[in-house]
C-alpha cells in the first residue's frame, strides 16, 4: 500500500467520524458546519483569484461579485441546515437523503466511469465519462430503494424523479468547480486534505444537492 492510498484511507476515516460526530452532536453540528463552510469559501475565493488575477476594474468587480455571492450562499445554506435541526426536525431526514444521494452518485461515477470508460461525458473534466455519469444515477437509485420507508408520502416516481434531479444537480456542481479548477490550472483546490485535496473537492457536489433536494421534496410535499 502506498503513502498516498494511506493518506486517502486516514482521511477518509476523519471525515467519517466527522459527519457521525456532526449527526450525534448539535455542537459539533454547529462549529463543524462553520469551520467547514469558512474553508471552503476561502477556497472558492483561491481559484477565482487564480482565474482573474489581472488587476483592472472589470476583474476586481467580478471577483468581488463572486466573493459576495459566494459568501451569501454558504452561509444561506449553513443557516438553513442549522434551522431545520433545531426548528424543522421533520425535514432533516431531506438534507441527509440529499448528502447521501450526492456521495453515491459520486460513488457510482468513479467505480463505473473506471470499469466501463467509454466516450467522454466533456471536455470541463478529461476523466469523466458518459458511462460514470449513468453509474451516478444508477447508484443513486439503488441508494433510494434503502429509504423507501422513510418517504411513505412520495409515490415511488416521484422519489425516483427527485433522486435523480438530486444526483444530476451534483454531478453540474462537481462539474462546475472542476471547470474553475480547469481554468486556473490547478488539480486540488487545497491540500488541508492529504489525499484529497480540499474540502471543496469533497463536497463541491453536496453544496448543490442540498438545497435541491430541499427544495424538491417541500415543494412536492405541498
Amino acid at each position: 500500500m502506498n503513502s498516498e492510498i494511506k493518506k486517502r484511507i486516514f482521511t477518509s476515516i476523519f471525515l467519517i467520524s466527522l459527519l457521525l460526530l456532526m449527526y450525534f452532536y448539535s455542537f459539533v453540528l454547529v462549529v463543524g458546519l462553520i469551520i467547514i463552510a469558512m474553508i471552503t469559501w476561502v477556497e472558492f475565493f483561491a481559484l477565482i483569484s487564480k482565474i482573474f488575477t489581472v488587476e483592472n476594474i472589470s476583474n476586481k468587480i467580478i471577483r468581488f461579485t463572486f466573493k459576495s455571492i459566494s459568501l451569501i450562499y454558504l452561509s444561506l445554506l449553513v443557516y438553513s441546515i442549522l434551522a431545520i435541526e433545531s426548528k424543522y426536525p421533520e425535514f432533516r431526514i431531506f438534507v441527509i437523503y440529499s448528502i447521501l444521494v450526492s456521495i453515491a452518485s459520486d460513488i457510482g461515477g468513479l467505480i463505473v466511469g473506471k470499469t466501463f470508460k467509454g466516450k467522454k461525458l466533456t471536455k470541463i473534466s478529461p476523466k469523466k465519462t458518459i458511462s460514470g455519469s449513468i453509474g451516478s444515477f444508477i447508484f443513486s437509485l439503488i441508494l433510494m430503494v434503502l429509504f423507501l420507508n422513510y418517504f411513505n408520502n412520495f409515490q415511488l416516481l416521484q422519489l425516483s424523479i427527485i433522486t435523480i434531479i438530486i444526483s444530476l444537480t451534483s454531478q453540474f456542481g462537481d462539474l462546475f468547480i472542476s471547470l474553475l479548477k480547469r481554468k486556473a490550472n490547478v488539480k486540488d483546490t487545497s491540500d488541508i486534505l492529504p489525499g484529497h485535496g480540499g474540502f471543496l473537492d469533497r463536497i463541491d457536489g453536496i453544496i448543490f444537492a442540498i438545497p435541491m433536494g430541499l427544495l424538491l421534496f417541500v415543494f412536492i410535499n405541498i
